[in-house]
Formats: structure tokens, sequence, C-alpha cells
């Protein structure tokens, strides 16, 4: 098979369609190798990326694979001829194998040796499916709602303010991720990834994200596609229980032997059942405060970790694709743009944008009483009229008073309280004009953008709700960010405040064996444990832990 790349397609061939994508991708493909399209057996997208570097020149560039008609043969022939012309590097040989999960060692022989995953977010769901597709049987345990009554809690508090500290957008099926927009794009690099990418299409993602530069699922099909992988771990032989919360591990010896859950049955009685287990995947998820205060209390080894906090920017998506996307802006073949942006300051601090959603929403992401939290989604056609993006400054271990471990968390609720008493209560969240914001004084109104926050806003001053040393680093750097997206510091942009879970503030610290440094047996994993930043990368480290247990259950046999 060849593989080519940086074929340019111009606008004016594209019409938003798949079939018309398609189309121009095999006469430009064609064009460039000198054939006849009839000599394309097969023409594989697998790579797709907007170019908008120079205003007026907008285009997309596509990594293609082909097979040719004659087969391998021909393959070597053409190569010969391109390389009798001119040396093109960008048109190779490929042969890649698949990604393959470790073969199957059959069922635990004796009981408590089936192992535990302990959240369903991406890293435990990942975990879990790699687990029993190598038929371990593993119990997966997601103190939420499986993904369709998730949705139904979701809607009910955004609708309400009535919060369920058990089932919210951070917690349940699928994690923090399955509300956040679902984009899978990573600057991590794993062989897995394609394994993954492939894994959300069989569950009912769209087929795109396997070529999409900035690939993204949208939190309306998210629940349908991880409640998909959820019965997938249930045929291969796991079991999944939602509703059921880890209230304590028994670590004796140095290793783990038991964990307590407590769950809801079916008469919604809560039982708490003690379950024999001498392998633990720790999956929480970075907002599984409690979690964190248990493995203290246990001696798990944590250390503090640098993290982020900050509000949420909100702009007209208009004026984003026409900064962005010139004279172009509105092709259907570009869709809404997507920024990334960051600033280092001369101060040593730096700020950034985080999980941008263009045509998106902010959302009221707590998972405790007395405490606003935002975050930000989109739908999978991304036709909201604003973009928004997190604006987060970091927050370093030293800018942490004493030496708790948990110092971090501690903050990030007293912000999230702040947050809670600047908006009045109810989960309503403070806002503030980025006009006003840059001058220190508070708002009474907004402007052209009006906040998408579902539990409403209350105009104010976001400032105080931070640390000084966040809210000054955000002041310095919308002006800085401006330089390279024009229009960032609209006076009438929004912000809304806080953002405070970007990122976990502890790390469960772990070895080079996947397994926690103070008690065997026990494995950290995904963003809540410290050792991932993403969809993608959770994902994939839940497929690499997988991979080290069952190994050593292999070893046993």
């Amino acid at each position: 098979m060849l593989e080519i790349s940086g074929i340019r397609i111009a606008l004016d061939q594209l019409d938003g369609s798949d079939a018309a994508e398609l189309t121009a991708c095999r006469r430009a493909l064609a064009r460039k190798l000198r054939i006849g399209e009839k000599d394309l057996a097969t023409v594989e997208r697998r790579r797709r990326s907007i170019d908008a570097r120079r205003h007026g020149d907008a285009h997309l560039t596509f990594t293609l694979r082909a097979e040719l008609s004659g087969g391998a043969a021909a393959e070597r022939g053409l190569l010969a001829r391109l390389a009798r012309r001119h040396a093109d590097r960008n048109v190779r040989v490929v042969d890649e194998a698949p990604y393959r999960l470790p073969d199957p060692v059959g069922a635990p022989a004796r009981p408590g040796e089936r192992p535990v995953v302990v959240g369903a977010g991406c890293a435990g769901l990942f975990c879990a499916l790699s687990l029993a597709r190598a038929g371990l049987e593993p119990l997966l345990v997601e103190r939420g709602d499986d993904a369709t009554r998730r949705a139904e809690v979701v809607a009910a508090h955004n609708r309400t303010g009535v919060l369920d500290p058990e089932s919210n957008i951070q917690f349940g099926v699928g994690g923090a991720g399955t509300f956040s927009d679902g984009k899978l794009q990573t600057g991590t690099r794993s062989p897995a990834h394609r394994l993954i990418l492939e894994t959300f299409v069989a569950a009912g993602a769209q087929r795109e994200i396997l070529w999409d530069a900035k690939p993204h699922v949208g939190s309306d099909v998210l629940p349908r596609v991880v409640s998909e992988i959820v019965r997938e771990i249930e045929e291969a032989g796991g079991e999944v229980r939602c509703r059921c919360r880890m209230t304590d591990v028994d670590v004796t010896g140095g290793r783990v032997r038991s964990v307590t859950l407590a769950g809801t049955g079916s008469d919604g009685a809560m039982r708490e059942e003690r379950v024999a287990a001498s392998c633990v995947v720790l999956a929480c998820g970075h907002s599984a405060r409690d979690v964190f205060e248990l493995l203290r209390e246990r001696g798990v080894a944590l250390e503090r970790k640098t993290f982020a906090m900050g509000v949420r920017i909100e702009h007209l998506q208009a004026d984003v694709d026409r900064a962005l996307y010139g004279a172009a802006a509105g092709h259907p073949a570009l869709g809404a743009a997507p920024y990334k942006l960051s600033c280092h300051l001369p101060s040593g601090r730096s700020a950034f944008s985080f999980c941008m959603c263009p045509g998106g929403y902010v959302v009221s992401a707590a998972s405790e009483p007395g405490g606003v939290c935002t975050n930000g989604m989109s739908l999978s056609d991304r036709a909201g009229t604003n973009a928004n993006a997190g604006l987060l400054a970091n927050v370093f271990p030293d800018d942490l008073p004493g030496d708790d471990v948990l110092a971090g968390v501690e903050l990030q609720r007293r912000c999230e309280r702040a947050a809670f008493a600047a908006g009045g209560g109810d989960f309503v969240a403070p806002a503030q004009l980025v006009g006003d914001f840059l001058r220190g004084v508070g708002s009474s109104a907004g402007g052209r953008v009006q906040p998408t926050y579902p539990r409403g806003v209350a105009w104010g001053d976001v400032a105080p709700c931070l640390p000084d040393y966040v809210s000054e680093t955000l002041r310095a750097a919308i002006p800085q960010m401006a330089r390279h997206l024009h229009g960032f510091d609209a006076a009438d942009a929004v912000l809304t405040g806080v953002e405070t879970r970007s990122s976990s503030p502890v790390r469960v610290t772990r070895g080079d064996d996947g397994q926690s440094v103070s008690v065997r047996g026990l494995w950290p994993v995904g963003e809540g444990a410290g050792y991932a930043g993403g969809i993608m990368s959770a994902a994939t480290d839940g497929i690499l832990a997988a991979e080290k247990i069952v190994a050593e259950y292999a070893s046993r046999t």
C-alpha cells in the first residue's frame, strides 16, 4: 500500500459532503502520481487538516493511502518511475500491522483474583474492555449512572439546580469527557491510538474521526458510544455496576487485599460489600476527591502536581471563524473554527486555552454542593452561536501552602465556593466582560455575546474567585493572545467563572511497572491518577495498564 502526504485540495472543489471530498482526493491523487483514476483500486483518507495560515488561501491538506489495481508489483514500479523523475519523500510504501491486544489468558482460577476497575471514564472503560477481551472477567464499578440516565440527571440539574453528587458531569459512565465535546486530539503518540479510534467508530462514532487531524465526537453522540463499549465489556465476560462507589480499600502488608463497595440495589436500598481483590485499577477521574482522601488515610503514596485554574471565555463563533479563515469563513468544508493559544509572560507564568469548543456551550460541571465549576462542550454539529474555551493559568506545587498533599484540592474547593457565593447561589455563575476584566472593574450587563452557561450568570467581577496570581496572569495574557487571534480581547467577550477541574492536582505515584510505589496490586491510571491529559491519553493509559496486568496474570499460569 502507498501512503502519499501533502495532497492539497482547494475549497472550490468541495461542498462539505463526504462524496465530494473523496472524489476530489482521488482526482488529486491520480494527478500527483501521474496515473489514471481507474488505476487506483482503493483510496483511504488517513489524515485531513485545514491549512488557513495565509488568509485568502485556505485549503484542506490530506495524507492518503492507496492500493493500485496492479497490486504490489504496480506500486513498486510506480515508486521506481517517481524516483527516476524526482525524489518525492511524500510517497512511500507502508505495511503496518494493526495494534494487537494481549492474547487471552483465561478467567482467574481463585476467588479474589478478578481485577476490579474503579471508574468508567475512558481510562477505566478501555482498561476493562482490554481485560475482558483477555478473558479476565473484570468488575468495573462506576459511582455515577449509566450514560442514558446520566444525561437525564445532567439535564435536570441544568433545569432545576438540583445537584446529584454521585451522578453529574464529572461522575458517570464515560467520565468527564462525555460532556466536554469528546475531543480526541492529543499531543501524545502511541500505536494504540488507531485501535482506540476504531473502537469508537465501531461503537457508533463518526468515521471521520479516523482521519480528521482534530477529531471530535460530540456530547450528543458520546453517551451512545460509551454505552456500546459497556455492552462490549459485558459480552466479553466483564461485569459493570453503576451507582457503585468504592468506600474503602484494604491494604495489608504492602498489598491490596480487598475493596469495599457501596451500591444501590434494585429496591433502592444502599448496601456495602467487601470484595476480595488482589488487582485494583484506580481510574477514578480528577474529581474523585473522596478517593484521594481515602488513599491518603490508607498510606498510599501521593504527590502534588501542577494543575491549572481560570475561567471560560466566550466569543461569537462567527468572529472566530473570520479571524482564522478570513474570506473563507462559513465554507461548509471548514466548519466552526477551533483555536489553541498559549502565552508565556515575563513573570515566568503562562496562560493557555484549554478544551476549546467551537460552536459550543459553557456547562455546569459541579460535583459538590455549594461550589460552582464550569467546563465546555460541543455537540457533533458544532452549530452553536458561541465559541468557548478554558482560559487557564498554571498552579504549581510551590504556590500551595503547607505540606498537605491535597492542598490543591482544597484550593479548588475554595475557588468553587467563592464562585457559588458570587453567583448568589443555586449554581448561578459569576460572569464579567473581557473589557471590564482588563480594566479591573465589575460588569453590570452583557453585550453581543450572550452567556451559554445553563444556570444563568450574575454579572460582576470574577477575579476575586481566583488566586491573585491566576487573575493577574490571565489579565496580562489576554492582550498577548489577541496578537495571534484577532478579537480575542474583544470588550464584549464573556468570562464565566470558575474553571478548576482541567486536571488533577494530585498524582498517585506509580513505578515503571505501572503499580503504586507503595501498594502492590494497585494500578493508578488516567487523569485522576495524574497520568493523562484527555480522552486519548487516558484511554491509552488504561490499555497499557491492562497489558501489564494480563502479562502478570499470564506469568502465574
